[in-house]
């Protein structure tokens, strides 16, 4: 099997969607189970497995609907007329809080993990989420460095940089299970290092 199952929408689907989002969110992608998906959406494991053939279909699909509520929150913050200070840090911490989430380090585990059998779910992944956010960091770096605000010549390699940069230390020792937890004063570090790493850079 190499194609992601088809999806059918119909009257529950958002009432499934909503449900399996609040699941996902508490439990990561490991943790959660379909008996508790359909008891959180109020719907039968019938009509679940209708509208959803298998949980890592429905684990992307949410993925999905997630990252672009992240990708509208980023337009907010990165049109936003302040210092580029206040609109990285305020970028920096939203990034954060995604990648540190259950639901955040379950996506990157699931897209890992399955790369071989479903490459797909990783590109639709990035193309809904990463991405989106990606150029609209590159569309305010543009607008900065035409305020003088920034020096930057290669504005996507800059926006990767900025991703990198945030995801030092903590999302790693995540990851690979060093950590379980993170505490308010090391997210901060990690913010602050990445902003004044990237306006030592690129700052004016």
């Amino acid at each position: 099997m190499n194609d992601v199952s088809p999806i059918k929408r119909g009257r529950k689907f958002d009432q499934v969607l909503e449900g399996a989002r609040a699941v996902f969110m508490a439990d990561g992608y490991e943790g959660a189970s379909v008996d508790a998906i359909a008891r959180s959406a109020g719907v039968s494991k019938a009509t679940l497995y209708s509208y959803f053939p298998d949980k890592r279909v429905l684990f992307m699909e949410v993925a999905k609907a997630e990252c672009g509520l992240q990708a509208d929150e980023a337009d907010a913050v990165l049109t936003d007329d302040s210092s580029p200070r206040e609109v990285l840090c305020i970028a920096a911490d939203r990034m954060l809080g995604f990648f540190l989430s259950p639901f955040g380090q379950s996506i990157f585990r699931m897209c890992v993990a399955e790369s071989d059998r479903f490459p797909e779910l990783g590109r639709e992944f990035y193309e809904t989420g990463p991405q989106l956010f990606r150029e609209k960091m590159v569309e305010y770096f543009r607008c900065a460095v035409a305020d003088g605000a920034l020096a930057i010549e290669d504005f996507d390699l800059a926006a990767d940089q900025f991703f990198e940069l945030c995801k030092a230390t903590l999302f790693p020792e995540l990851v690979f299970g060093i950590r379980t937890t993170v505490t308010e004063a090391e997210r901060q570090r990690v913010i602050d290092g990445a902003v004044e790493t990237f306006l030592a850079r690129y700052g004016v």
